[in-house]
Formats: C-alpha cells, sequence, structure tokens
C-alpha cells in the first residue's frame, strides 16, 4: 500500500503560541513579540519555494472583546516582523457559535489552502496545541505540534509521533520532506 502523499506545497502556521507571543485578545500591534526562530521559520519556508500562511481562531471578535480591525492590525504587524506571509485567515466566531472555520474544524485550513490555490493534502499545519493537529487532519493535511508551556501534557503525549521542538525545527522537517511525498509518521501527519 502507498502511503506517500504529495509533495508539500505549503506551510499553514497557528499565529498565537507558535509565531508570536500569546497576549490574549490582543488587539494591540505594539504588543506583538515574534517567538524565538518565527522569522526565520517562515524565511525558511519561503526560500524552499513553500507558500505560507496563518490560520489563527480569534474569538475575542465574537466575544465582543476585538474587532476585526484591531486583529488586522496586529496581524499586519506580526506580518511585518515575520517578513511577510502570503495569506492570513483567522475565525472570529465564539467557541460556542458551532462555525465550521474554528479550530478544530478544517474552515480555516480549507480557506487558506484554496486562497494559495494549493490542495490541502499538500498542506502542513504547524500549531502549538491540539486543535491545530486535528484541523489539519479534519482537511486532509498534515500537522505538527510545537509545544509550549501552554500546550496541555496530555497533548504532547498524544501528538508525540507529529511533534517538533519548535517552530524553526518544524519547518526544517517540512522543507526537507518537500522535494517528495512523505511517508506517514514523524512530522507527515
Amino acid at each position: 500500500m502507498n502511503t506517500r502523499r504529495p509533495p508539500v506545497r505549503a506551510v499553514l502556521f497557528d499565529r498565537d503560541g507558535t509565531l508570536v507571543a500569546d497576549v490574549p485578545y490582543n488587539g494591540d500591534p505594539d504588543r506583538v513579540r515574534l517567538l524565538p526562530g518565527a522569522a526565520r521559520a517562515v524565511g525558511l519556508a519561503r526560500g524552499a519555494g513553500l507558500a505560507t500562511a496563518v490560520v489563527s481562531n480569534q474569538s475575542g471578535i465574537g466575544r465582543g472583546l476585538l474587532t476585526d480591525e484591531q486583529v488586522r492590525r496586529v496581524n499586519a504587524r506580526a506580518d511585518e516582523l515575520l517578513g511577510g506571509v502570503d495569506v492570513w485567515v483567522f475565525c472570529p466566531h465564539a467557541p460556542d457559535t458551532g462555525c465550521a472555520c474554528r479550530k478544530p474544524r478544517p474552515g480555516l485550513v480549507l480557506a487558506a489552502a484554496e486562497r494559495l490555490g494549493v490542495a490541502p493534502a499538500a498542506c502542513v499545519v504547524v500549531g502549538d496545541i491540539e486543535a491545530d493537529v486535528l484541523a489539519a487532519r479534519a482537511a486532509g493535511a498534515r500537522g505538527l505540534l510545537v509545544p509550549n508551556a501552554a500546550t496541555a501534557p496530555d497533548e504532547v503525549k498524544r501528538f508525540a509521533d507529529v511533534r517538533a521542538p519548535d517552530v524553526l525545527d518544524a519547518v526544517r522537517q517540512v522543507v526537507g520532506s518537500a522535494r517528495g511525498g512523505v511517508p506517514e509518521g514523524r512530522g507527515a501527519r
């Protein structure tokens, strides 16, 4: 049985806790701080010819704590610090609305893949929590978990076979696999 997937063509990153320090419900661009290796990771992906996107739940909008414009300004500041990402998509809904876009549902991943012009199966989603990996799987993409202090220990154990120690190592894994299909297993879901 062939367990190879199509070559990787895009890396989709979670924003908070993966690329930038997680400031709950941040609406202030001046509070955006990149996590170590984030700009290098995005640059490495771009340098390898991979499309890049950010897929982010932003429930603060649905909760009335942020405006759409505030999220866009924060994203623009992060984009500037990262050196440019091809596509930014976010879910503005509160968790209880049942929308199709909020991770772990596949909507954000599918939207980013469509906007990038790549098949979801040719995408890798890099994020810091279970919902990121599950959204990838639900969309037919691969997921890589980059745990941090906020990642639940059971999630770290559950996704040990698709885990990287940091965002830069995650992208190194992706770039290393981008020249052909990736066998199922470590870094391939």
